[in-house]
């Protein structure tokens, strides 16, 4: 390890991966400290079709594509006690949105750390930034555990570690009980997804107490999680290693597509969504992905944000490292960029957690080609900024929502709670998984058939 780079990159995610490889690959002198071994396990599976035409042009597409994945065409969004479901495509946008997948994020991340050796970039992982001794415009200083690392220039990329957030006290939670939530998730195999080529549909369950996911990684295996409020969990006497086994139980929708579903009743636990550490730049620093702010995993926005992110704080650093513009100006434009690519995100999602909204958004008609303005946001189309076309509709949108409350726009319906549910267990979730996925294939009703009591709000599904 050389003790002065032109960059030192905190964290080899995604976000300091793609800074690195632009950087690496401009000429620049760049090491990475990643404080895990890759392939490390990582939540995030789901990617948005923004994030397409980055991959063309950072030339990774093709290397993408050659690892285990599902392809990804659009979503389904229901209620947790209603099989009919609303499935959208990103070609029903107003941008239309690119095909896209989702990918386990353990093989995703390490690819791209891998691209940023390739590319040139000093790769040293199990080596965290212990601590910033100085920071300052062309002259940086962070320890790690080989002694000090310099620099002129440090892109904080450590996700939730948030280093220079940390450091200066920058990170800030929000106090919304809405935006404070806690995730419990896990792997399973032979969980039933949709057929065909909605079979990479993310599927969102949802209920008064919170919301479910479902995301098809491979042929067989499937991500799930339950997000919830923290206050909500503590009223249960449920281990949180548990609780996700808890949901699912009481889920009609997610209970019956995991009916024949094989893996461990224990789950990964996972909380404080959404802060920001604001400044996102300042002397000597610029903050990218995780470490600048994390939302709510509602759209899956994480990677989008982060690759995005991450690729035009790069250009804005190599413009400053040749003293092609001010660091103050670059410091300006990145907060800037941050704060126009989240923003779009952060009102849909204070805007999900109203009944509302929900209501509105399973109708999936509405005047002036709003529906498909949300769509185009889902798919990330906010980059560099919201376009004109989808702003106005996306507040027009926002105006339904809370006329919705007031006046029946689309169909008022009871929202569903899953303490009022019985809980129906599912007995091949039990132990840690065993085997590998084809020889844990089981028998298999035909996909996406719910049970013959499906239809009506509230009907249960049958225990399998």
């Amino acid at each position: 390890m050389a003790n002065r780079y032109d960059v030192v990159v905190a964290g080899g995610g995604p976000a300091g991966s793609t800074a690195a490889i632009v950087l690496a690959r401009a000429g620049f002198s760049v090491c990475v400290l990643e404080k895990d071994k890759h392939p490390r396990f990582h939540i995030g599976e789901s990617i948005l079709p923004r994030t397409t035409p980055l991959l063309k042009e950072l030339g990774l597409e093709e290397a993408v594509l050659g690892l285990t994945h599902v392809p990804k065409f659009g979503a389904e969004f229901g209620f947790g006690n209603d099989h009919r479901t609303r499935k959208f495509s990103f070609t029903d946008g107003l941008i239309p949105g690119f095909p896209v997948f989702n990918i386990e994020r353990s093989i995703f991340d390490k690819l791209l750390l891998d691209k940023a050796r390739e590319a040139g970039a000093q790769v040293y992982e199990q080596r965290p930034v212990k601590g910033i001794t100085k920071l300052a415009d062309g002259d940086v200083e962070v320890e790690s555990a080989d002694g000090p690392v310099r620099a002129r220039l440090l892109l904080d990329a450590s996700g939730h570690g948030t280093v220079v957030g940390r450091a200066l006290n920058l990170r800030r939670n929000f106090q919304d009980p809405e935006l404070q939530k806690v995730a419990y998730f896990q792997h399973f195999e032979n969980v039933e997804r949709p057929a065909g080529r909605e079979t990479g549909h993310p599927g969102i369950f949802m209920c008064a107490e919170g919301w479910f996911w479902m995301i098809g990684l491979s042929d067989t295996r499937t991500s799930v999680g339950f997000v919830t409020r923290p206050s909500f969990a503590r009223t249960l006497n449920v281990p949180p290693t548990r609780l996700l086994q808890w949901a699912v139980s009481r889920c009609p929708v997610v209970r019956h597509r995991m009916r024949d579903a094989a893996g461990s009743a224990e789950n990964i636990v996972l909380s404080d969504f959404s802060y920001r550490c604001r400044p996102y730049a300042g002397p000597g620093y610029l903050m990218i992905g995780d470490a600048a702010c994390f939302l709510d995993p509602i759209f899956s926005t994480g990677v989008t944000l982060a690759m995005m992110g991450s690729s035009h704080a790069a250009g804005l650093a190599a413009r400053m490292l040749r003293a092609e513009l001010r660091p103050k100006a670059a410091q300006r434009q990145h907060c800037r960029y941050i704060e126009r690519g989240t923003e779009p995100f952060w009102r849909l999602i204070r805007s999900y957690y109203k009944h509302s909204f929900r209501e509105l958004f399973m109708h999936g008609t509405g005047p002036l080609q709003m529906p498909g303005a949300i769509i185009s946001v889902l798919a990330g189309q906010v980059f560099p900024q919201q376009p004109w076309k989808l702003r106005w509709r996306h507040r027009a949108f926002d105006f339904c929502v809370w006329l919705q409350q007031h006046r029946e726009l689309s169909p008022h319906r009871p929202p569903f709670h899953l303490v009022d549910e019985p809980a129906v267990e599912l007995p091949l979730i039990t132990g840690a998984l065993t085997g590998s996925p084809r020889e844990m294939s089981g028998p298999r009703g035909p996909a996406g058939q719910p049970p013959a009591s499906a239809g009506a709000p509230g009907a249960r599904a049958s225990p399998a």
